[in-house]
């Protein structure tokens, strides 16, 4: 009996002592190190990969925000303040009240198929609105002109980045609500189009934000 309570308390003992190494080793010193390889390595990427603006974190590269006027009294859907470049449609972008461009509500697809009425009506109706809100006096949009990214949703819904082509398409409109040249606003989008990753995997791409805060710059200097 002695000998079956002394085996079974040197069990015991061995597995707390087990279990305070293993919790030292993995619950403390594996995430220090980790955390601190990844601050001293990637401290932009280990940080949310943050964009700042007049000493401000206003957001992040890697999730899209929008750019709408503010809801008017019996609208349920703001309208897009079309002097500021616009991102893909999505329902996973929002606002609040300490940053207006920033929030994250949702994410994910519609989930519809290609067929689905209801995403093709979707579809034309953003179409429609990109005709209308980029054509300007001097510069006619046609159907043909609108790329895919410009009237679809991300899988995720919160693209940060748009297509050169889209980018493109904005120029113009930008440019006259802002009281620019194109050749400035052009010149904009050219400086702030990635190519692809390792120049091969992806598509090029412009990061909506950082296209805005740049031309939140140009507009101040003008």
């Amino acid at each position: 009996m002695n000998n079956s309570v002394k085996n079974t308390g040197r069990l015991l003992w061995a597995g707390l002592r087990a279990l305070l190494v293993l919790t030292v080793v993995c619950g403390v010193i594996y995430p220090l190190a980790v955390t601190g390889i990844a601050q001293a390595l990637f401290h932009h990427k280990a940080n949310g990969s943050e964009i700042t603006s007049e000493g401000k974190v206003v957001g992040s590269s890697l999730i899209g925000q929008r750019y709408d006027l503010p809801l008017k009294k019996g609208q349920e859907t703001a309208e897009p303040d079309l002097k500021w470049f616009q991102p893909r449609p999505s329902n996973g972008l929002g606002t609040n009240s300490v940053n207006t461009q920033y929030k994250l509500i949702l994410s994910g697809a519609t989930n519809l198929a290609g067929d689905n009425k209801v995403l093709i009506d979707q579809v034309e109706a953003a179409r429609k609105a990109v005709i209308k809100d980029n054509s300007t006096a001097t510069y006619k949009v046609e159907k043909s002109d609108v790329p895919a990214d410009a009237v679809t949703s991300s899988g995720s819904g919160l693209d940060p980045d748009i297509s050169p082509d889209y980018a493109d398409l904005q120029v113009h409109r930008i440019a006259e609500k802002n009281h620019l040249s194109v050749a400035q606003v052009q010149k904009l989008v050219d400086e702030h189009t990635e190519g692809r990753v390792a120049g091969f995997m992806g598509e090029p791409r412009v990061n909506v934000l950082e296209l805005n805060i740049a031309l939140k710059g140009l507009v101040a200097k003008s």
